[in-house]
C-alpha cells in the first residue's frame, strides 16, 4: 500500500504540495507525506462545496461501459502478498510494526540481501481453491491481489524479470494463475495490483536512494524495461480482469499517463483501471488507506481497509476487527455508496491468518441474511442517525440498525416519500409505524441490541429528495452518545471544513473531518440538532489542539447560555507528533422541551487557530 516513513503531521497547500511533488518527478503522489491537511485552495465547506466534488480529481468523468459490476458489487477482498510475508515483520532481530510489506523500505535492506529472501520462500500451504472459496463464503464480490508490490518481486511468472516466484524460489510455481482459475470458478471478479513506479529491486525505479542515487534515475527507461511489460504479461496471461489496481503514480507527465492507460486498454478493454494509475485517468475513485468519505459520493469509488494493522504479514500483528466491526463498516461504506475492499495478508507458507478466515466467513453469514440491503444498492437519503446508516434501493431506504433504541422507538426524520410499509428484511414480518409531519416513527420488534446490524426495510412511493445536510442531526436520550461530526457545520469568517490525515504509527492511517481556521471572534461553527426528548445532557467537543493554540478562551452557545471553556493541548510538539484528540466536556444542560436547538462554538479572543474540532457530542446524562 502506498505509506510514508514520517511520523509528523505536516500541514501544507495542496497547490504548492502539487508542484513540488511534480518537481521530484512523483506527479499526482498525492499521499508521499505522511499527513497532509487540504487547504481552502483544495476544500471548501461542505456547503459550498460537495463532497463528490471534492474528490472528482481521483477518477476520470467518462464512465466505463463497464462500470456496473463494481458498482453492484460492495465488497472486495484485497491480498497482500509477497517476500514480506517470509519475513514476517522481522529483520536481523528487529521487529517492525505497521505496514509488513514496507519492511525492505523501513530496514533499509539492501537488494544483495532482499534477493537472498526469495530464496527460502516457499509457501508450500497455499490453496488456490481454499482461498477462493473463502472468498465466496465471505459474500466476496471480487478479489484483487499484489503482482508485484514496491519491493519489486512479481508474485507470478514473468519473463521480463527473474526476480519473480518461479525463477527465484523453490516454489517454482505461478499462483497467480491458480488463483485467477479458482476465482473465475466461482464467479468472483479477479485482478491484479501493481506497483507501477515505486521498485526498489530496479536502479531506475521509484523511491529505493539506499542503494541508488536518485539523480541517475530514469523512470522513463524503468517503464519501457519493466512496469509496461510486465503489465502487458499480466493482462495477457490470465484471462478476463476485472480490474488493475495501480498504487503510487509518478514519473510521468499527464500525457505519458495517458499513452500508458490507452496502450494497456488494448489488452482488456473491459478491465477497470483504479484512480491510482494517476492524473485523473482511472475508471472509479479509491480513497486513500483506512478513509471513508463523510458524506455520500455518487459516482463509482471504493474504500480500502486491512483487517488487523498491517497489509502485509506480520506475525506479532494481532489486531483483526471483529465479524461486528466488518459488518458495520461495510454498511457505512455501502450508505455512502461506496464498495469496501478489505484486506488480509496470508503469511510466507500461503496461510491467510485464522482469524481473517474465521471473521470474513462471520461476515459472511450476515451477507446471506442481509446482503439485498448492501449489493446492488445505492447510498442512502437519511443522514446518518444515533441508531445506525442507510441504503437505497428504488422505491426502498434499508435502515441498518446499528444501536437499538431504549424504547424500542426508530426515528426516521425528514423523509418526505409517501411510505407503504415497514418490515423486517429477514422474514418481511410488517412493524407498526406512524408518518407526523416528515418524521416515521416505527416500533421496532424485539432484538438482541447488541446484534452488529438488524437491518429493516421501508417502502415508499413518490420522489424523495437526495441526501440533505441541512436536516438537524437527531439527539436522542435512547442512545448512549449522539455524536454530530464536523461536516454538518455551518460556518462563519475564516471557518473551512478540511479533510486530515494522520497516523499514529508507520502505516496507520486515519482521517478525518474536521472544522479549522476558527482564529477571530467572527469565526464561527454552528450545528443545529433536533433533542427528541427533553432531559440533562452532557455536551462534550472532541478536537486536536497544538501548543500554540492552547490555553485559549472559545465559547459555546446552546439552549439560550454561554457556555465559556479553555482549549487544552493534546501534543507536545506541534507538526512533530501525529494528530491526536481529546474529548473535552464543556457543559451540562437541561433541554426542557424536544425540539431544534443551535450550537455556536467561536473563539473569544483574535489570535491563532482555536483547535481543529473533530465533532460534537451530546449524551444523556443517566
Amino acid at each position: 500500500m502506498l505509506y510514508c516513513q514520517y511520523n509528523f503531521m505536516i500541514v501544507l497547500d495542496w497547490k504548492i504540495v502539487s508542484k513540488t511533488i511534480i518537481n521530484m518527478k512523483l506527479n499526482y503522489f498525492r499521499k508521499t507525506i505522511l499527513s497532509i491537511a487540504l487547504s481552502s485552495s483544495a476544500v471548501a465547506a461542505v456547503h459550498a462545496q460537495t463532497m463528490d466534488e471534492m474528490w472528482d480529481s481521483r477518477s476520470s468523468d467518462k464512465e466505463h461501459a463497464n462500470i456496473q459490476w463494481f458498482k453492484d458489487a460492495k465488497f472486495g477482498m484485497f491480498i497482500h502478498w509477497g517476500l514480506y510475508a517470509k519475513l514476517a515483520g522481522e529483520w536481523k532481530g528487529k521487529r517492525y510494526y505497521g505496514s509488513g510489506e514496507w519492511i525492505m523500505n523501513q530496514a533499509r535492506i539492501p537488494v544483495a540481501e532482499y534477493k537472498g529472501v526469495a530464496q527460502t520462500f516457499n509457501p508450500v500451504k497455499f490453496n488456490a481453491e481454499d482461498w477462493a472459496q473463502l472468498a465466496k463464503d465471505a459474500g466476496i464480490k471480487y478479489m484483487v491481489i499484489t503482482a508485484k508490490h514496491h519491493d519489486g518481486f512479481a508474485m507470478y511468472d514473468s519473463k521480463v524479470s527473474d526476480f519473480d516466484i518461479v525463477d527465484a524460489t523453490p516454489y517454482k510455481k505461478d499462483p497467480m494463475k491458480a488463483l485467477a482459475a479458482a476465482n473465475a470458478k466461482r464467479g468472483v471478479h479477479f485482478g491484479f495490483y501493481y506497483s507501477q513506479f515505486q521498485d526498489w529491486y530496479e536502479p531506475n525505479g521509484g523511491r529505493n536512494t539506499w542503494d541508488f542515487e536518485e539523480s541517475k534515475k530514469d523512470y522513463q527507461k524503468y517503464y519501457k524495461e519493466k512496469a509496461i511489460p510486465q503489465l502487458k504479461e499480466l493482462l495477457t496471461n490470465y484471462g478476463p480482469l476485472g480490474i488493475v489496481w495501480f498504487d503510487t503514480p509518478g514519473g510521468m507527465t499527464k500525457a505519458q499517463t495517458q499513452a500508458f492507460v490507452d496502450e494497456l486498454r488494448v489488452l482488456q478493454p473491459k478491465s477497470l483501471f483504479s484512480s491510482r494509475v494517476g492524473q485523473g485517468l482511472g475508471d472509479y475513485k479509491d480513497f486513500g488507506d483506512s478513509e471513508v468519505p463523510a458524506t455520500p459520493i455518487k459516482g463509482p469509488w471504493e474504500s480500502i481497509y486491512t483487517h488487523n494493522d498491517s497489509w502485509g504479514y506480520i506475525k506479532h500483528d494481532m489486531n483483526f476487527k471483529t465479524p461486528a466491526e466488518i459488518i458495520r463498516l461495510l454498511a457505512n461504506v455501502a450508505s455512502k455508496g461506496g464498495n469496501l475492499m478489505l484486506n488480509v495478508g496470508p503469511d510466507g507458507e500461503g496461510n491467510i491468518p485464522e482469524y481473517s478466515a474465521k471473521f470474513l466467513r462471520e461476515t459472511g453469514k450476515w451477507l446471506n441474511k442481509y446482503g439485498e440491503s448492501i449489493y446492488s444498492s445505492t447510498y442512502g437519503l437519511i443522514p446518518a442517525q444515533p441508531w445506525g446508516v442507510s441504503t437505497s434501493k428504488p422505491g426502498k431506504q434499508y435502515l441498518h440498525v446499528l444501536y437499538r433504541p431504549e424504547n424500542g422507538k426508530l426515528l426516521v426524520p425528514g423523509f418526505k416519500g409517501k411510505v407503504s410499509k415497514v418490515y423486517t428484511l429477514t422474514n418481511q414480518k410488517n412493524l407498526v409505524w406512524k408518518k407526523t409531519g416528515d418524521d416515521v416513527w416505527i416500533e421496532l420488534p424485539e432484538f438482541d441490541k447488541d446484534a452488529a446490524n438488524t437491518v429493516f426495510v421501508m417502502e415508499y412511493l413518490g420522489k424523495v429528495a437526495d441526501y440533505d445536510l441541512s436536516v438537524p442531526v437527531t439527539v436522542s436520550s435512547q442512545f448512549k452518545e449522539n455524536q454530530v461530526e464536523a461536516t454538518f457545520a455551518k460556518l462563519k469568517g475564516n471557518a473551512k471544513i478540511n479533510s486530515l490525515t494522520y497516523s499514529h504509527y508507520y502505516g496507520d492511517w486515519k482521517h478525518t473531518i474536521c472544522v479549522t481556521g476558527m482564529k477571530d471572534r467572527t469565526d464561527e461553527a454552528e450545528f443545529s440538532v433536533r433533542v427528541t426528548e427533553p432531559g440533562d445532557f452532557k455536551i462534550t467537543l472532541e478536537y486536536s489542539c497544538s501548543p500554540e493554540s492552547a490555553k485559549q478562551e472559545g465559547s459555546m452557545n446552546v439552549n439560550n447560555q454561554e457556555f465559556l471553556f479553555r482549549t487544552l493541548r493534546t501534543s507536545e510538539f506541534d507538526n512533530k507528533a501525529p494528530l491526536p484528540f481529546i474529548k473535552h466536556t464543556i457543559a451540562t444542560t437541561t433541554f426542557a422541551k424536544a425540539g431544534v436547538y443551535q450550537i455556536n462554538i467561536k473563539p473569544l479572543q483574535n489570535g491563532v487557530e482555536l483547535f481543529k474540532l473533530k465533532s460534537v457530542h451530546i449524551d444523556p446524562v443517566k
